[in-house]
């Protein structure tokens, strides 16, 4: 197989994720939260891999022609914001206006976050809060909280888009990488879990969401308090 082929199929690959994107959004229509998610963990285990691979395989040198980066935003913003932003309006989880709100926010802050060129930091985090909604909206679907909290935790985190604060890339982020990965791949676990059972409060998954995803959030924000060692 020529390097050519292999960047090709990387390409193929991330294209993959419009199509879940799209058998997810189907669901969400129906009201098939479960599947919906499901198909959405799918989308974010691949777009776990294909960067790795891209890198391997050289896709910007084999495969010029394409645009993996901007092939890779359009997917991620429709399985990270568009789709989740839809499924927190339509579940009902947050009553009247707060789901509009909440589906405001979502959608226009990571439009504008998303065309960011200052997104990422020299150690490939992201500066503030990567638009990742759809780890959200799924933890607010398990725990099912008071819709206050929802839209307190949505404007949260929509601020926090735009403060000079750290958030690791679970792949690229080389700091802590040897525990951040293996927690990036247990949230990707409980939450196909979760989606699974159809979000059975009493599903070991929650604990595991809830714990992983604190993780993930401050991870980032705690390599900026704590100093690197010096070698």
């Amino acid at each position: 197989m020529t390097p050519q082929v292999r960047a090709l199929l990387v390409h193929l690959l991330t294209a993959t994720g419009a199509v879940f994107a799209m058998l997810a959004m189907l669901a969400a229509v129906e009201e098939k939260w479960d599947l919906m998610f499901l198909w959405l963990v799918v989308a974010f285990f691949v777009d776990g891999i294909d960067g790795p691979l891209a890198r391997k395989y050289r896709v910007d040198r084999y495969a010029p022609k394409f645009n993996g980066v901007l092939l890779d935003l359009i997917i991620d913003y429709l399985t990270y914001v568009f789709i989740p932003a839809f499924a927190l309006f339509k579940s009902g989880l947050m009553a009247g206006w707060t789901g509009w709100a909440a589906l405001i926010l979502i959608t226009f802050a990571s439009a504008m976050y998303f065309a960011d060129t200052r997104m990422k930091t020299k150690d490939n985090s992201f500066s503030g809060f990567p638009g990742c909604w759809n780890m959200l909206v799924l933890v607010i679907f398990s725990l099912e909280p008071n819709f206050w909290i929802s839209l307190t935790l949505v404007t949260v985190l929509t601020v926090a888009m735009f403060l000079p604060l750290k958030f690791v890339h679970p792949v690229r982020t080389e700091r802590w990488r040897k525990v951040t990965l293996p927690i990036a791949l247990a949230w990707t676990l409980f939450a196909g879990w979760a989606a699974w059972v159809d979000f059975h409060p009493e599903s070991w998954a929650h604990t595991g969401l809830v714990i992983t995803s604190v993780y993930l959030l401050f991870v980032g924000i705690a390599q900026q308090i704590i100093p690197m060692r010096q070698p």
